[in-house]
């Protein structure tokens, strides 16, 4: 592999999974560190690498790469004997593949969507926040929530017997669907799906686990 990657690295976010990747694969990179804004939004100076403003951003060699699943997958190229998807053309294989565009395309929009909502009414005139709140209660038990729930019911049952979510090994499925799974365990728990409570336990164990989260610094999900 030629040159340095930089990974483009945004406190308490879904870049953190970049990092736990690249140190499963011992791969050479470093880290540009940014800070969210006080309303909880990438800095500005993120659009100086990418016009979304948006962290993940990975650079390499003249590239600038956008979007977790893109990542992830240049990535998997740099080192094609990674051992982090299961043998091409099974079942596991597409499982696999399902979860990697999963994760951001179907998981997280209902629990971003559930963020917004509770953020609305904060920043709203104080003379009409009890009204949006009301507002967006209902929103969040009408719809929101059952959403949220259809999908968590998809990810207890989707992981097998090994504990992860594409077959019996570890894969690139489990790495890519850990910010989903952390992020609603910290609004709902788990204390009725064993299997994600103990998906959680397993990969917060893991020690490339444990070395992004230090080089990362502060991750408020793990």
């Amino acid at each position: 592999m030629s040159g340095t990657l930089t990974v483009h690295h945004l406190n308490d976010s879904r870049s953190q999974r970049v990092l736990w990747l690249l140190e499963e694969l011992e791969l050479d990179y470093r880290i540009e560190h940014y800070q969210r804004d006080p309303d909880m939004t990438a800095p500005e100076r993120l659009r100086e690498i990418h016009p979304l403003g948006k962290s993940p951003v990975l650079t390499h060699d003249g590239r600038t790469i956008a979007e977790t699943g893109a990542i992830i997958e240049y990535i998997l190229s740099l080192k094609p004997d990674h051992g982090m998807l299961p043998p091409e053309g099974t079942p596991d294989y597409w499982q696999a593949r399902h979860f990697l565009h999963y994760a951001e395309g179907s998981a997280m929009p209902p629990l971003f969507l559930m963020l917004v909502l509770g953020m609305i009414p904060d920043r709203a005139p104080f003379f009409v926040k009890p009204v949006l709140s009301a507002a967006m209660e209902k929103v969040e038990e009408s719809y929101v929530a059952p959403e949220i729930a259809k999908h968590l019911d998809h990810w207890e049952h989707a992981i097998g017997t090994g504990g992860w979510f594409a077959g019996p090994n570890f894969s690139v499925a489990d790495i890519m669907m850990s910010f989903p799974v952390e992020a609603a365990g910290k609004r709902f728990g788990y204390d009725a799906r064993p299997k994600l409570r103990a998906f959680l336990t397993t990969i917060h164990e893991r020690d490339a686990y444990r070395r992004a989260l230090k080089r990362g610094g502060p991750y408020a999900y793990a």
